[in-house]
């Protein structure tokens, strides 16, 4: 999936007001997300994106994991979004729904591993 493509179908799922905002919740996500999953994990979850997105995932190769529970992934998203959770919320799910679509099953599955039971609602099929 391109770049383009990829922000656009955010910004259907998210019901995004521009293609701006829905750059921005893909940024901020993407950063959460390599804060959440391990250095080398990030990176290779990142080769399967288009480099514009996968750069927002190295970085931290090697490094260790910050385990957090999904109400943090959502505070720390919306902090870097600069909006309300709420709206961070709807736009944290459109960015996970896009990846999944986005990626080769066994590498979405890696990457879900990663996350505990209270990240469910973000891998609904």
């Amino acid at each position: 999936m391109e770049y383009d493509e990829f922000i656009t179908h955010v910004q259907s799922l998210a019901q995004s007001n521009s293609r701006e905002e829905a750059e921005r919740a893909t940024r901020a996500t993407l950063a959460t997300i390599k804060e959440h999953v391990a250095g080398d994990d990030a990176k290779e979850l990142a080769a399967h994106l288009p480099q514009e997105l996968g750069d927002y995932l190295v970085g931290r190769e090697g490094n260790g994991v910050q385990s957090f529970n999904l109400q943090e992934f959502i505070a720390r998203a919306s902090q870097k979004e600069n909006i309300e959770p709420t709206t961070t919320a709807i736009h944290v799910r459109a960015v996970f729904a896009v990846l999944q679509n986005a990626i080769k099953p066994e590498v979405f599955a890696a990457f879900h591993n990663h996350f505990s039971h209270d990240y469910e609602e973000l891998f609904a099929t």
